[in-house]
């Protein structure tokens, strides 16, 4: 597990710093799960707090009771999902068969575009603004990490395991051909058809691509 963040840590809503009760723990959640969906559409700079607390069910005074603000709520956001967001890349593991923990890297990062998309379009939000808000986290936690998983492919290919290809465009392969499926569902679905599944076949492709690109 990763050292806490206090850059984000510190940034809590009014009541962060009381016990909370269940419902206010109920409260928050509803505000947070509100606040994601708004946030994926809108982006932080189109998003309101008028449109939170319309999503939410909830006035918007009763809002600012739990949270301060809408960067606020965008940070709590943000830190409930960087974890989460780095925890596929950390599963690659340096004992098992090279392609093998490569195809399964792959697979966890086409799922998490399967079972969060909005998420996944929070976190791409954040990015097209110039991440100011998470540029702690990438150069202090992303960066080393994926700099070590670099270092292992490279020393796969240096040991005949796997082609010799630039390690880090690999890693910036995958994520860009699995988020792709979430970022950019609308796209998909007007070019297959409403209500067409946008990972469908997604995973043999891939598997098929990254098998013939990485084979020694």
């Amino acid at each position: 597990m990763s050292a806490p963040r206090p850059e984000f840590a510190r940034k809590s809503g009014s009541a962060g710093q009381r016990p909370r009760s269940r419902i206010q723990k109920r409260n928050r959640q509803i505000i947070l799960d509100a606040a994601l969906e708004v946030f994926s559409t809108h982006g932080f700079r189109g998003a309101t707090l008028d449109q939170i607390a319309l999503e939410a069910g909830l006035s918007k005074p009763n809002l600012l009771y739990y949270f301060d603000n809408k960067d606020t709520i965008h940070r709590d956001l943000l830190t409930q999902l960087l974890d989460t967001w780095l925890d596929p890349l950390r599963m690659l593991d340096p004992r098992g068969d090279p392609q093998t923990e490569i195809m399964a890297y792959m697979r966890r990062k086409l799922e998490m575009s399967r079972a969060y998309p909005r998420e996944s379009r929070l976190f791409a939000n954040e990015i097209l603004q110039g991440a100011p808000r998470i540029e702690p986290f990438i150069r202090a936690e992303l960066r080393p990490l994926v700099d070590a998983k670099a270092q292992l492919l490279t020393d796969w290919a240096r040991a005949g395991r796997i082609a010799p290809i630039d390690p880090y465009h690999l890693i910036f392969s995958i994520w860009a051909l699995t988020q792709h499926y979430a970022d950019f569902a609308a796209q998909i679905g007007m070019i297959r058809g409403d209500g067409h599944d946008p990972l469908d076949g997604a995973e043999p492709f891939l598997e098929a691509l990254y098998t013939r690109l990485l084979a020694p």
